[in-house]
């Protein structure tokens, strides 16, 4: 019996190792395919199915540093274990906490608060206060005595009835119809009235004990021709012993009036007319720098002065002549003396 061998052709030999110099398109199986010739066995090689491609390995997340423990309050961070793989998100920087101020600070504030409130509260009351005072009466701004008297607020006294005529322009005849004891100059502050002259009524015998004996009969007659009507006078004594006399004489007119001046100026002209007083000098400056209209003044000094000086002057105003004497131990000052002449003065004008 004939043993037979199988051969393979030849061409299947040779074909063999072109056809695995090819590259073999291999169908995806799910397990590893081992491919081998028939000559030469060939170790299984393990090929990675592509359902499942190998993964390469994660490399190492960079170490995070430690994030302080935030306070409730502040911005919220993202939690690292819930997922590695994110990127670590801040939301910013958290703020300070706000720190409360201490009780010292809040005391302090306090204080300064009540000193600013204290010291407005003076102010306000000190400004209002010096709005309040008359200029003589603030401290620092008060002006410096310069020697005259503190008179009340004067007012011209009210006309009678009679005499307020509608249509009655001016006073051509120069008369004062208000009563005359109102005409009188009130004394300052201070004073210390006369008892017999007081601001009433006087005498012919009181006013004429104004002047030297010897010149009294003259002047009496001279009074009795002039027509007098009135006489209304006023006198005081200020603390520094001054004396003052203010003597109205009212005749019935004008000329009544300046007829009794004449005389009474011209009586004892180089002596003095006064009782006690030695000489005379005229003060014609002083009598031009008093403006009244419808009114002449005429001032005089006793020169040279003795143990007292008197100052008098004569002021006519229409058909009312006003006689004002001011004596004084040492001097007789010009001050309150051109201040009594010229308030009175401007009562009659």
């Amino acid at each position: 019996m004939t043993e037979q061998t199988e051969t393979k052709p030849e061409t299947d030999v040779l074909s063999a190792p072109e056809a695995s110099a090819a590259p073999e398109t291999v169908e995806p199986t799910a397990g590893p395919e081992v491919v081998a010739t028939a000559e030469s066995p060939v170790e299984p090689e393990v090929v990675s199915s592509p359902e499942t491609p190998e993964v390469p390995e994660a490399p190492a997340a960079p170490a995070v540093p430690a994030v302080p423990a935030v306070p409730a309050a502040g911005p919220e961070v993202q939690s690292v274990a819930a997922d590695p793989q994110a990127p670590l998100t801040l939301a910013g920087p958290p703020p300070a906490p706000a720190r409360k101020p201490s009780r010292r600070v809040l005391w302090a504030v306090a204080r300064w608060t009540a000193a600013v409130l204290v010291c407005g509260g003076l102010g306000t009351g000190t400004a209002f206060a010096i709005a309040s005072m008359e200029r003589h009466e603030v401290p620092g701004l008060a002006t410096e005595s310069d020697g005259r008297w503190e008179y009340p607020k004067l007012s011209l006294p009210a006309l009678p009835a009679d005499t307020q005529r509608p249509f009655t322009v001016g006073n051509a005849g120069e008369i004062h119809h208000a009563d005359l004891r109102k005409l009188l100059l009130p004394a300052p502050a201070g004073a210390t009235q006369d008892p017999k002259l007081n601001g009433g009524w006087a005498t012919v015998d009181q006013y004429l004990s104004t002047y030297r004996e010897e010149d009294r009969a003259a002047l009496k007659e001279a009074l009795t021709e002039s027509a007098l009507r009135h006489i209304a006078a006023r006198g005081w004594t200020m603390p520094d012993g001054t004396t003052t006399r203010i003597h109205l004489l009212q005749f019935n007119s004008v000329a009544f009036a300046e007829a009794f001046k004449d005389d009474a100026v011209r009586a004892g002209s180089v002596e003095g007319p006064l009782l006690g007083v030695e000489g005379i000098k005229m003060e014609s400056e002083f009598a031009s720098m008093v403006h009244v209209p419808y009114t002449a003044l005429y001032t005089f000094v006793e020169a040279p002065q003795n143990a007292d000086q008197t100052r008098w002057a004569y002021i006519q105003a229409g058909d009312t002549l006003a006689l004002v004497t001011q004596t004084r131990k040492g001097q007789a000052l010009q001050v309150p003396f051109q201040q009594t002449v010229t308030l009175q003065n401007q009562l009659l004008g």
